[in-house]
């Protein structure tokens, strides 16, 4: 596998004559806006097959898996997009593997709405090995929110994924609140009212554990948000159902703010079976322009969770999305995120090279919309995931966390796959 970085004069045609692939492997695993319209400066994932197979009448998914001798899963992520196809048309080429060194197992997992388009969750879910519906939250009295998660756990029971219950101290109108969660953590009567709607919830929909997430918890609440976790797992570990426990992203112990104080790394680390670096949103939607994840502050926050928790406890965070700035930057105003392709396309529509900060690890562009008005756009490609993907492997992390799944991005599963053997749960 090789990423290529456009350069002007190129076209699609040109790069796969180039690196001996088909252009519709180029076009598939990049999943390009628009064929015709490169940007100078855009990645391009390119994959070499070793093995692969031509359809034949009749043949099935199934069947071919089965007389290469590789999983229905490993299959699918093999071929991206395959998953979608009601059936093969003869002639159709199908690789079987690709030319690439070995590679280390590596838990994954992605987080979804409920109302994730359909294609899109077909499109992940090869690449999974849990999948985490968002979210469950919860009354002033410890009740649980409902959540229509019903097709989420359809899709992850049909496709062998594990599906985690994802818990949050969020309000019905749907925002995080600090003033729920210390009011939890603080009565253990409403805890047992939650634990009580947890366990019914989890053997009822047949969840395979349990993602604690209660942000902007202020400093006094730290220990008692570690107990709380630590309280679901001893609740669920006779069941053999873990718990995940999502972290705010801190480079170190006492790092100041409402979204660190609350998460005491080490306390936390120590109550759950797991847990999630959210390493992400440096870069947000009412902030200035920079990287959502720059790989140097990603880092620091590896590097300080690994003073406190084991390696084999940790998942990294990996962001899927980037964000389009109107300039010149006014404190308030929204940014407005975007995919991957949707990035692409402003940048073709534009004609705006797209550069690649070495110190953040990140690619942006600028444009000048119809109106006038100066834009400055962060972004996720195949360069930046990589750098991502690597620190796993650097540190000996046991897992990533997509957040999220709502936007297509081809290169990630692509890249994901050529880096790692995703890990297939066991059965459910």
């Amino acid at each position: 596998m090789e990423i290529y970085v456009v350069r002007p004069g190129d076209s699609l045609y040109r790069i796969a004559r180039q690196f001996h692939v088909p252009m519709d492997q180029l076009l598939r695993d990049n999943q390009l806006p628009d064929p015709s319209r490169l940007s100078v400066g855009q990645a391009l994932v390119v994959q070499f097959p070793t093995q692969t197979y031509t359809v034949r009448q009749g043949d099935t998914l199934s069947s071919i898996a089965q007389a290469h001798g590789i999983s229905m899963r490993q299959l699918l992520r093999n071929n991206f997009g395959l998953s979608r196809q009601a059936e093969l048309p003869p002639g159709q080429t199908i690789v079987l593997a690709y030319q690439q060194s070995s590679k280390s197992p590596l838990s994954v997992n992605g987080y979804a709405y409920p109302y994730i388009e359909p294609a899109l969750l077909t499109d992940a879910l090869p690449y999974l090995s849990s999948l985490t519906p968002f979210t469950y939250g919860l009354t002033a009295d410890g009740g649980l929110i409902p959540l229509e998660d019903q097709r989420l756990l359809h899709g992850a029971f049909s496709s062998g994924v594990q599906p985690l219950l994802h818990l949050s101290a969020q309000t019905e109108d749907g925002g995080f609140s600090g003033e729920l969660a210390h009011t939890i953590l603080n009565d253990p009567a409403i805890q047992d009212r939650t634990a009580e709607d947890l366990l019914q919830t989890i053997r009822s929909k047949g969840y395979a554990g349990l993602d604690i997430d209660f942000e902007y918890l202020p400093s006094e609440d730290a220990s008692l948000y570690a107990q709380f976790v630590g309280r679901m797992r001893q609740l669920l570990s006779p069941m053999g159902l873990p718990i995940l426990a999502a972290l705010a992203p801190k480079a170190f112990a006492a790092q100041p703010g409402t979204l660190y104080e609350g998460h005491n790394y080490r306390l936390l680390g120590q109550a759950a079976d797991r847990v999630l670096l959210m390493t992400y949103e440096w870069g947000y939607t009412y902030g200035p322009p920079m990287a959502v994840a720059p790989i140097r502050n990603v880092r620091q926050v590896v590097e300080y969770a690994l003073t406190e928790i084991p390696a084999h406890k940790i998942w990294l965070g990996i962001p899927t999305y980037g964000y389009d700035w109107t300039l010149p930057y006014t404190k308030g105003r929204k940014a407005i995120s975007l995919s991957n392709p949707w990035a692409l396309s402003l940048s073709a529509e534009f004609r705006a090279s797209i550069r690649y900060d070495e110190t953040a690890q990140s690619p942006w562009f600028s444009y000048t919309d119809c109106q006038g008005q100066p834009h400055e756009v962060w972004f996720e490609d195949a360069r930046s995931i990589r750098a991502k993907l690597s620190l796993a492997a650097e540190y000996g992390l046991a897992g990533v966390g997509y957040w999220n799944l709502m936007r297509p991005f081809a290169q990630n599963w692509v890249l994901l796959n050529a880096l790692y053997q995703v890990q297939d749960p066991p059965p459910l």
